[in-house]
């Protein structure tokens, strides 16, 4: 058995906040943004939560699956960034969509976390534990972040995409996944009990802290690794993948992975111009932007890699 994909949503909020705005509370400039990062606007949540992302992302997908929230037996949210710790978002999710005979519950894994929703989801499935899984990305970052730090503000936004999967006969395909824990202080976020506080009073430690320069090394390093190393578990050529969805962190990030790969840049489809890095959220987002868009079709092969906080990093084989 495997968990083939049927149904994807995205949701982002209305909001935008564009290079131009930032460069009113940051010393920054679109054209400096635009020339480090790719990215050009990022949503902002304004009435929206992680969980009522999370539920619009949801509905759309299970919409198109065809299916009835009651079918639905398994709910994995990936977030580091929901307003609730407990009852846990996932099981917020299950009450919202009436999805009585799911299973719920959240996965911290950063910006890795929607593939590793993904494995998990396809853990259960394939033992047959269970049929129907909803994975969700879903964050706030927003609500995690210092806007007067221009290494950070400029980068992230919030939205929540989401993916239903059914059990179906059919070959299992590999994952390769890694984490790193003695690098994980390239990229931190301390909870509220924890933090300190700078000369003016502000809580800083419970603001998303990054060293920008090693997670682009470690990134443009470890994901051509992992999808090499996925690759040759697979038994394919990097010539059979029809499209490399990655974490939308950064578009350089992306451009160096095509080139280590020696890949078509159009295998590398982005989309962080628009919503920049919105975490576990970025690749089912831009699933489901491909998938609605008619540029998905069946018997393709796709990998989807993510890579962030940990440090952990992973690529997973599908065929859609």
């Amino acid at each position: 058995m495997i968990g083939k994909i049927c149904g994807t949503g995205a949701y982002v909020p209305a909001h935008v906040v564009d290079n131009h705005d930032l460069s009113r509370i940051v010393d920054t400039n679109d054209t400096w943004i635009r020339e480090r990062t790719g990215v050009a606007r990022r949503h902002i949540i304004e009435n929206d939560t992680t969980v009522s992302m999370a539920v619009k992302a949801a509905r759309q997908a299970i919409e198109q699956s065809g299916i009835s929230p009651e079918e639905i037996d398994l709910i994995l949210v990936s977030t580091i960034s929901s307003e609730v710790i407990l009852p846990c978002t996932a099981c917020e999710v299950q009450k919202e969509l009436g999805a009585v005979n799911a299973t719920g519950f959240d996965l911290n894994a950063a910006c890795t976390g929607f593939v590793f929703a993904y494995n998990t989801a396809q853990a259960y499935l394939t033992a047959g534990m269970y049929h129907t899984a909803l994975i969700i990305g879903a964050e706030s970052l927003s609500n995690l972040i210092n806007w007067k730090d221009r290494s950070t503000c400029i980068l992230f936004g919030d939205g929540a995409g989401a993916a239903v999967l059914r059990a179906e006969e059919g070959a299992v395909y590999p994952a390769v996944t890694h984490s790193d824990g003695l690098k994980g202080a390239a990229l931190t976020c301390m909870s509220r009990h924890r933090q300190g506080r700078n000369e003016e009073g502000e809580d800083m430690e419970s603001y998303m802290q990054m060293d920008g320069q090693s997670v682009f090394k470690f990134a443009v390093k470890k994901v051509p690794e992992v999808i090499e190393e996925l690759l040759e578990k697979a038994g394919i050529g990097i010539e059979e993948i029809d499209y490399f969805i990655l974490h939308q962190a950064n578009r350089r990030i992306v451009e160096a992975v095509a080139k280590r790969l020696k890949a078509d840049i159009e295998k590398f489809p982005m989309n962080l111009e628009e919503y920049g890095n919105t975490s576990s959220a970025s690749i089912p987002i831009l699933l489901d932007e491909m998938n609605r868009e008619g540029r998905l079709k069946k018997g393709q092969k796709l990998i989807i890699s993510g890579f962030g906080a940990g440090l952990s990093w992973g690529a997973s084989l599908l065929e859609w």
